[in-house]
């Protein structure tokens, strides 16, 4: 069976879904298999606000890909490390099949081709290539998301990584010490700068921990949020 395949940014790609989500400016976000809960918690609420204006592009992978696309869906665009009748990872399958659903999946492959070392290199430059900048929300300092790095300098796009305590995600720490990365401190204003519309002005309690876990009280503590008589108040 064919598949259906276009050129896009000097790429040959195949691809399934919705071929409208290229035209919205893109950002990508990567990050580590393994990543901590607080890693994929947050990656997830920010992939949600940032998808209210940009498409999010990650790799489909376990841990900080999946919580992107998951956050994000269905503006989301995953590139696969394999031709994409062949569901990789399997554990995804479910987010994956609803990808080519509702939003896209492109991959380089041509039917019948399995994922081998050197695809999750090439795929993570098409990653970065089609994205505006780059996230990149936890790393070891030998990873593939350090290699998303490299291709982001050659691209010449600009990265930004999260804030991590010590011992923990040592590649991104690294990048932010070295000042080849900015630090994203605070979700909201980070939106803020990159036009995306404030959150709704009242959420219930249940509704404000679903999308921002523990990180709700330290918005409190901060003045970003009242909460008052089961409901949270954005300032």
């Amino acid at each position: 069976m064919q598949q259906n395949k276009i050129s896009y940014d000097g790429f040959s790609l195949f691809y399934k879904g919705d071929l409208d989500l290229l035209k919205r400016p893109k950002i990508a976000i990567v990050g580590s298999r393994r990543a901590s809960k607080y890693s994929k918690e947050i990656t997830r609420i920010l992939a949600k606000r940032l998808s209210q204006k940009y498409v999010i592009i990650s790799g489909g992978a376990l841990g900080i890909d999946k919580a992107a696309h998951e956050g994000a869906y269905p503006n989301t665009i995953l590139i696969s490390p394999s031709s994409l009748d062949i569901i990789y990872p399997k554990a995804n399958e479910t987010l994956i099949k609803n990808i080519y659903q509702n939003a896209l999946a492109l991959s380089e492959y041509e039917k019948d081709f399995s994922p081998y070392p050197h695809t999750f290199l090439q795929r993570n430059r098409i990653i970065v290539k089609l994205a505006d900048f780059l996230i990149i929300a936890e790393a070891e300092l030998k990873s593939g998301s350090m290699r998303s790095y490299e291709w982001a300098r050659k691209f010449g796009k600009k990265v930004y990584v999260l804030p991590h305590r010590l011992n923990e995600s040592a590649g991104t720490r690294f990048l932010a010490q070295q000042q080849k990365a900015e630090v994203i401190w605070d979700i909201e204003e980070f939106c803020k700068r990159l036009g995306v519309a404030n959150e709704a002005k009242v959420l219930s309690l249940n509704e404000a921990l679903k999308q921002y876990g523990p990180t709700l009280y330290e918005m409190e503590l901060n003045n970003k949020v009242e909460i008052k008589n089961g409901k949270v108040y954005f300032n």
